[in-house]
């Protein structure tokens, strides 16, 4: 059974956070290694758009997140803890936080990106357009780069899948390029979806 058809069946055909029945897809949970039911969930348009792009954040449309909190699923609760920490300045998140239940492994999951870290001392990557990069973002190289200590070329256009984010600088981010892990300066990549 496809992954689509798993989280189909697992959401009733919704969106996992609002319940929207409309313009659903896959969105994999930073920093996800097996791209399947257990860090995956299915979400609307307008719940991946806010989710990847801050900067479009309508506060009232997470007020769903009242009811997915409880969601018995893993991906769920942790996309959840996100939104809700990322919106905590708002008030009302705060005592949905304090409500919430994560074990110790999820919450280390939820922590991963780095989202309760408080804004001042949040590390933020962004590509060339200043679009923020998260974990697992898939990005282009929009020049040809030279891999320090080797004779390769990353040549320009390859894309670069999953990346990993480099917690102590925000121009640094790393991926795969062939077979060889690089590190990837970020004005030298634009995400793409």
């Amino acid at each position: 059974m496809s992954l689509l058809k798993k989280l189909q069946e697992r959401s009733h055909s919704k969106c996992e956070l609002c319940s929207s029945e409309e313009q659903l897809t896959i969105y994999e949970v930073p920093p996800s290694s097996t791209a399947d039911e257990n860090d995956s969930i299915l979400i609307c348009h307008t719940c991946a758009d806010q989710i990847e792009n801050p900067d479009n954040t309508e506060v009232n449309h997470w007020r769903c997140l009242n009811d997915s909190m409880w969601s018995e699923v893993a991906p769920v609760q942790v996309v959840v803890w996100r939104m809700l920490t990322r919106l905590r300045p708002e008030g009302w998140p705060r005592d949905l936080l304090d409500m919430m239940y994560l074990n110790e492994e999820d919450l280390a999951w939820a922590k991963a990106t780095g989202e309760d870290e408080e804004s001042e001392n949040k590390i933020v990557h962004r590509d060339v357009n200043g679009v923020v990069l998260q974990a697992g973002d898939s990005v282009v190289l929009i020049k040809d780069l030279k891999v320090k200590g080797s004779s390769m070329v990353a040549k320009q256009g390859t894309a670069v899948r999953r990346i990993s984010l480099d917690r102590d600088n925000a121009e640094y981010i790393e991926g795969k390029v062939g077979p060889t892990q690089i590190v990837i300066i970020t004005k030298y990549v634009k995400k793409i979806s």
